[in-house]
């Protein structure tokens, strides 16, 4: 999964509205294009920083950022599009610009609403797990008692039971634990450790490490974007414990990664 970020404040250093927002559709769709020549398989389309302390913004502006870009990918490319976002309004109008995958970060607690909404659609969700709140807060509320990874694994078994009670298919839903939102550096590395441990569901699960603080703290490395090796590492040990959807923002150096860990789960060589 490509991460293609519509926005002006991303901490990653890669959102497209850095440079000039009058040409950052162009940019992004450049942008998408790239991602998949270099073997994205999903398109993850954002509007909204989440990262900690990040400015809100209203749903009509991130709809202003996000739709345009979706509508015109959808009519031209065959991949898979997700809207990263939490608002229903802005769910909604992914949803007929041509997405087909709504990642929430409210997957702790989804409003009945946006769930209705998108079985309507017949659309597939990913529910995020997090701790603390909301991105304001999530680092600085988070609380977890003696079992880190069966606590969320109780969070997200609720999220999907609430998903089928309001129409949501069972081969439409992903799960994502939720690397870093309202979790410790060590809370991360334990849930990739772990990360096995949320088989006892049965739904695929989506792994979010790409430039991640706690991948600084280990390296580091203040600048996000000289993570990606250290990307590469959480990657691979993530394929290897159980992920099956890898969100990255290098997506040409990660498919490689993602290549090399399969071949070797598989002991296989891909004829090309």
């Amino acid at each position: 999964m490509g991460i293609i970020n519509m926005t002006p404040d991303s901490f990653s250093l890669d959102g497209c509205m850095m440079r000039s927002k009058k040409h950052a559709h162009d940019y992004a769709y450049r942008y998408a294009l790239k991602q998949i020549r270099e073997g994205a398989d999903i398109l993850d389309i954002g509007g909204e920083s989440t990262r900690p302390g990040a400015a809100r913004v209203t749903a009509e502006e991130e709809k202003q950022r996000i739709v345009p870009l979706i509508k015109r990918l959808a009519a031209k490319e065959d991949v898979p599009i997700s809207a990263d976002t939490n608002k229903v309004d802005v769910a909604k109008a992914a949803l007929d610009a041509g997405a087909s995958i709504i990642n929430t970060i409210k997957g702790t607690n989804p409003s009945r609403s946006l769930l209705r909404m998108i079985a309507r659609y017949g659309a597939a969700i990913v529910l995020m797990h997090i701790a603390g709140g909301t991105p304001r807060t999530m680092q600085k509320r988070y609380r977890y008692e003696k079992n880190l990874l069966g606590e969320i694994i109780s969070s997200l078994k609720d999220s999907v039971e609430k998903c089928l009670e309001n129409g949501i298919k069972s081969d439409r839903i992903i799960l994502d634990p939720g690397i870093c939102f309202g979790k410790s550096a060590e809370h991360n590395l334990r849930i990739i450790n772990q990360l096995q441990r949320l088989k006892i569901l049965r739904y695929p699960v989506l792994i979010g490490t790409s430039r991640k603080s706690f991948i600084g703290c280990v390296l580091k490395r203040p600048e996000a974007d000289k993570r990606v090796f250290g990307t590469a590492a959480t990657v691979a040990a993530s394929i290897l414990n159980g992920a099956h959807i890898v969100r990255v923002h290098d997506v040409g150096d990660i498919h490689d990664v993602v290549l090399m860990t399969d071949a070797i789960m598989t002991e296989k060589v891909s004829q090309l």
